[in-house]
């Protein structure tokens, strides 16, 4: 009889666990069978893994095969465990070395010829690898992701023959970062849309700057046409770069969805615009085997929902909870999967059904009163009032959009000062203004006591809930934070407030 042990990763939700592959050979007729709450994919994975062998010129064992995946109680899915198994099979039968296994995991699907084939989820499973002091040996095509760790220790292998001759040190394989030519540059935007595109709308654009600055939840209304997707669409270009580690949380989520990375985009920031009629397990992540939605995909990033009052209202009210605390839950029966969801969300839609109610230049509303308010009452209380930033995005006059002689501000130019704002605020509480806790607020929006007169008057006749009073003082911290001032002067608070004015 003889055993082999080799180490892989499962992949639950952005965590990768070690899998333990156990290979075991018996005497008896030849046999192979896998345990350990494998799925399809993975029961599949003996047909492949015999014919790759054979297709390598190695030798099945014409024995009684048992693999073991461990830990039992854990659910393996995918065609990630092919190499390992593989592996474990060699050494069992004595082809390859055993001893050389233990310092190395084994990640990728092995294609009939013995080819091996790119996997998703390789970001989490090279972490995790590091964090074991293992090599990790991943299919050749992954190499570019692996290669975004730095301080990971990534081999890459083209074909199983590659693995076996590495491990006897006939032909030894290369790294990922040797190997990846292509450095992973800072993304410059260059490929987001640009604010100087946008005629008129300057409330609307001082609201987007604003709510850059202190990662802001913002809602526009409007009738069609105003140029509201246009603006959200720009919001990606003027927020500062993802930072190392921002970026490879992001790259992450997009990894385990089975996204291919540009790497040399890797650090643009996501923006994700859903349609309306996306479902809810779409829209915040779920199925049978928890898989990530939409908010988790635009981690880090913006996630744009237009024509809010078409989505789904349960949908809507999950995004409460993250819109907090910046992570989501999905609990099954079986499983319990978590997924990060620190998004900023924009959203916009039509002040009535028809989309022109209050429009002054458009006669065409015909929607009554009752109907423009349960159009309107689609989106809950609870849910607008963590949107921080309330504004109208009118309809501009045909002069203003065909006049090309004055030139709005370029996305570049208004960065600055959005990069300028956020250093002040990690510098103060090493959080964005959207994310202060009490204790932050009460530190670093104090008021004086006229403001504060104000504040109150305000809140009591926009009848404001104590959130979103916080909001307000969050807000006009951000605006003291682009005029670089230390207190929140009453220029500051009074334009804070006019943001919440919005009667929705």
């Amino acid at each position: 009889m003889s055993l082999a042990i080799v180490y892989s990763r499962a992949q639950v939700g952005i965590q990768a666990p070690e899998v333990r592959v156990e290979v075991h050979l018996a005497g008896g007729l030849p046999r192979m069978s896998i345990v350990g709450l494998p799925e399809a994919a993975v029961k599949e994975s003996k047909d492949r893994v015999h014919a790759a062998l054979q297709n390598s010129a190695f030798q099945v064992p014409a024995r009684r095969i048992t693999i073991s995946l461990a830990p039992a109680d854990l659910p393996k899915e995918g065609s990630r465990f092919d190499l390992a198994i593989a592996m474990g099979i060699l050494a069992a039968s004595r082809q390859v070395n055993a001893e050389a296994l233990s310092d190395y995991e084994f990640l990728g699907e092995l294609s009939l010829s013995g080819e091996l084939r790119a996997n998703g989820g390789i970001l989490p499973a090279a972490l995790a690898a590091r964090d074991s002091g293992r090599q990790l040996i991943i299919p050749y095509l992954d190499a570019g992701e692996a290669a975004l760790i730095k301080s990971a220790d990534s081999l890459a292998a083209g074909n199983l023959l590659d693995v076996c001759n590495h491990l006897q040190q006939h032909r030894l394989l290369p790294d990922c970062h040797t190997l990846c030519s292509q450095t992973t540059q800072p993304a410059d935007n260059k490929d987001c849309p640009d604010m100087s595109d946008v005629r008129g709308q300057h409330l609307a654009r001082r609201a987007l700057e604003v709510a850059a600055a202190g990662g802001h939840n913002l809602l526009m209304v409007g009738p069609p046409g105003t140029g509201k997707t246009m603006l959200a669409s720009r919001l990606a270009g003027i927020l500062p770069q993802l930072t190392d580690a921002q970026a490879l949380e992001a790259a992450a989520v997009a990894s385990i969805c089975g996204q291919r990375l540009v790497v040399a985009n890797w650090k643009q920031r996501p923006f994700r615009q859903p349609h309306h009629t996306c479902s809810g397990v779409a829209l915040v992540g779920g199925g049978s085997h928890p898989r990530p939605g939409e908010i988790s995909l635009a981690h880090q990033g913006v996630l744009f929902l237009d024509e809010l009052p078409e989505f789904d209202r349960r949908a809507l009210e999950v995004l409460r909870e993250p819109m907090e605390s910046g992570r989501i839950v999905i609990s099954r029966a079986a499983r319990q999967a978590e997924f990060p969801a620190r998004f900023q969300l924009i959203a916009a839609m039509n002040p009535c059904p028809c989309g022109y109610a209050g429009d002054s230049s458009h006669n065409r509303c015909q929607c009554t009163r009752q109907q423009i308010n349960r159009y309107r009452s689609r989106i809950s209380g609870p849910l607008l009032d963590r949107i921080d930033i309330q504004i109208e995005v009118p309809r501009q006059n045909q002069r203003v959009l065909q006049d090309d002689s004055k030139h709005s501000e370029s996305s570049q130019a208004i960065q600055q000062r959005v990069i300028a704002a956020q250093q002040l605020q990690m510098q103060r509480s090493n959080c964005s203004n959207a994310l202060m806790d009490n204790r932050q607020i009460r530190a670093h929006c104090q008021l004086s006591s006229a403001d504060q007169n104000l504040l109150e008057v305000a809140c009591e006749r926009l009848q404001l809930s104590a959130r979103a009073w916080q909001r307000i003082l969050k807000v006009a911290r951000s605006i003291a934070d682009l005029n670089a001032s230390q207190r929140i002067q009453t220029s500051d608070l009074t334009e804070a407030i006019g943001y919440r004015r919005l009667n929705i």
